[in-house]
């Protein structure tokens, strides 16, 4: 009998949006699968995970290894067996603040092999575990500025929308095989990526969002959590701002 519960692998799961995702995703049910590079911290969140009840397995992959993301589904195929890969949620990322003239040719390989190159791997990968149930759902990260672009993240916002882009076209090709694919668009959250922006900074930023405030990691695993129910199987194609009206 193959098992109805579902089955959500999640990177970048270590902290920040994709931790939160991984709480929010064990509350409601689901294995786990969770990839980041620091084991430490992904022994942490396995543990916080297990002790709601989940049933979790977690990977440490550098993403931007393409063999060893390989070998990562060969391992993920093998342990599923009969069941299906429901969810894929990729919360793995770089941001990068930088004039396009201060931007370094290194940095910009860095930053689109992974939030552009591993995010098609990726979803290549996932997709083709689901295609076996004509069934899942592919959960990207863009951000806000890829629509509206940033000073000094031209770089950065590139490479989200690239993850837009592929969004829209992901859901026209594997819509008929029963696969959804969406996005959130987070605004400004409080996570690792954004600590060390200024308190002047903050305040500036926060007089631009029409709630007042930086929005929490969780309030963006909720959207995740949503969009990755049964209660969201008609929506596809789709990438949903949580920015607390900052893109208004």
């Amino acid at each position: 009998m193959i098992s109805k519960t579902p089955v959500s692998l999640i990177t970048g799961a270590s902290r920040g949006i994709g931790r939160a995702t991984a709480i929010a995703l064990a509350k409601a049910g689901h294995e786990l699968i969770l990839v980041a590079r620091d084991v430490a911290a992904l022994q942490q969140v396995q543990a916080d995970c297990q002790v709601l009840g989940a049933l979790v397995a977690i990977h440490a992959v550098d993403l931007t290894d393409r063999d060893a993301v390989t070998a990562l589904f060969r391992l993920i195929q093998t342990t599923l067996q009969d069941k299906a890969l429901s969810n894929l949620v990729h919360c793995a990322g770089q941001m990068q603040d930088a004039l396009l003239a201060m931007t370094r040719l290194t940095d910009l390989d860095k930053l689109m092999a992974l939030n552009v190159g591993a995010t098609v791997q990726l979803c290549q990968l996932a997709s083709k575990l689901m295609l076996r149930h004509k069934a899942g759902h592919l959960l990207l990260l863009s951000s806000k500025v890829a629509e509206s672009g940033s000073a000094g993240q031209a770089v950065y916002a590139a490479s989200k929308g690239a993850v837009s882009a592929l969004v829209k076209s992901l859901a026209k090709e594997l819509g008929p095989t029963g696969i959804r694919v969406n996005a959130v668009a987070p605004g400004f959250i409080e996570t690792d990526l954004t600590a060390h922006y200024s308190e002047d900074k903050r305040q500036q930023l926060t007089t631009q969002i029409s709630l007042r405030r930086l929005g929490q990691a969780d309030e963006v695993a909720a959207v995740i959590q949503f969009l990755c129910s049964n209660d969201a199987r008609y929506i596809t194609g789709h990438i949903l701002a949580v920015d607390g009206g900052f893109s208004l």
